[in-house]
């Protein structure tokens, strides 16, 4: 344990590694205050490119946050006006939100048990009744929730014979690789983040759509200045999209670190699995054969979910919730007809779900110090 075996465990502690890297990070910013380049600069080419490479997409488009990524792939797929967007309801509401803004309608589907994904059985289900009732359905977007793929080569295949447009929310879960291939490679664009508490973040906002599409990145990319293709020339109605100079070369500086910070992400998950399988009061998730996930999160399932949380903060162990209350039942999404009951998987993992602490550089201590205090709680109840 650190400092003096003090018995606290911060649910994400990003100082530890800013330890390792922070003089790298400060050097760069400096030299980017320096250049007075702030914007559209050689950092920005330089990372869509790398992280082009690394993912395997022929594209990359450096944009100011992941919300603004998935924003800028629906304005530029160009949908019909009013058609429907399935997606989960477990989710951040981002990936909703976005969908409205472009002018489109969301219409929320159930999840798995075991990945906390989007449910290819569910999917089909859900378009199957909307198509009876006459409704326009245009695309798809599956969240890779928690660092854990989604089972992308089957709804992959569904969009694929439904002419639907798939959309993929890696904004958790850059890095993942489902039999060798990166998640954000599956559907049409990908939206990744670089929020602070994702796997690979800068201080701060900043975001990055990737396509093998290039009429689409094209687009995107005048989509992210305004809609701008000319001197103040506006062909499009666009935003003010960008990712800056400064983020950009804060992504530089800790990406050469990102493959080892993965392998601790991995070691850390692979800690909590082992620990914490012959509780019978938790449920963990299932990775299937062949999927690498990033692990933005550990999150298990819990019975008497609160009273554990209230126990573990009573013995300096932070955790988190992700997501109290779905999407579908959200007070901004009720005219779209949701009530309980209709997405009973989500429903349930609202109230079972809880995310431990859980980031690169926790030691092993600490992990283990939350293991005995999960073992300790149902040993009491």
């Amino acid at each position: 344990m650190r400092k003096n075996s003090v018995k606290t465990v911060p649910f994400l502690d990003l100082k530890r590694g800013y330890e390792i890297y922070g003089k790298e990070i400060e050097k760069a910013v400096v030299e980017v205050l320096r250049s007075g380049r702030y914007l559209n600069g050689e950092k920005t080419r330089l990372i869509e490119k790398t992280l082009a490479e690394f993912l395997g997409s022929r594209f990359a488009i450096g944009v100011s946050s992941g919300t603004e990524a998935l924003y800028l792939i629906l304005k530029a797929l160009n949908l019909p006006s009013g058609s429907f967007v399935l997606l989960p309801s477990f989710t951040f509401v981002a990936t909703a939100e976005v969908v409205v803004r472009a002018g489109l309608v969301p219409y929320f589907v159930d999840v798995e048990e075991d990945t906390y994904n989007l449910s290819p059985d569910a999917l089909v289900e859900t378009y199957e009744n909307l198509c009876r009732q006459g409704k326009k359905i245009s695309a798809v977007i599956a969240v890779s929730l928690f660092g854990i793929p989604a089972r992308m080569n089957t709804i992959s295949a569904f969009c694929k014979e439904k002419g639907l447009f798939l959309i993929e929310d890696i904004c958790q879960a850059f890095g993942a690789e489902i039999d060798g291939k990166k998640v954000g490679t599956f559907g049409i664009a990908s939206a990744t983040s670089f929020y602070p508490s994702k796997p690979l973040s800068t201080c701060g906002d900043g975001g990055m759509v990737f396509t093998d599409d290039e009429r689409l990145a094209q687009k995107i990319r005048v989509l992210k200045e305004h809609g701008q293709t000319a001197p103040y020339y506006y062909e499009y109605s666009g935003i003010n999209g960008r990712i800056d100079e400064i983020h950009a070369a804060i992504l530089l500086v800790k990406f050469p670190y990102f493959k080892k910070e993965l392998g601790l992400r991995k070691k850390l998950a692979a800690l909590y699995f082992e620990a914490l399988k012959e509780i019978k009061e938790i449920k963990l998730p299932v990775i299937s054969e062949g999927v690498s996930p990033s692990y933005s999160l550990f999150t298990i399932r819990a019975e008497k979910r609160d009273n554990l949380k209230g126990y573990l903060k009573e013995k300096g162990i932070h955790t988190a919730i992700y997501y109290t209350l779905p999407l579908h039942l959200q007070p901004v999404y009720k005219r779209y007809g949701f009530k309980k009951g209709d997405l009973p998987v989500t429903e349930k993992l609202a109230g079972e779900v809880l995310s431990l602490p859980f980031f690169p550089y926790m030691e092993e201590e600490e992990a283990l110090y939350v293991v005995q205090k999960i073992k300790e709680f149902y040993r009491e109840k």
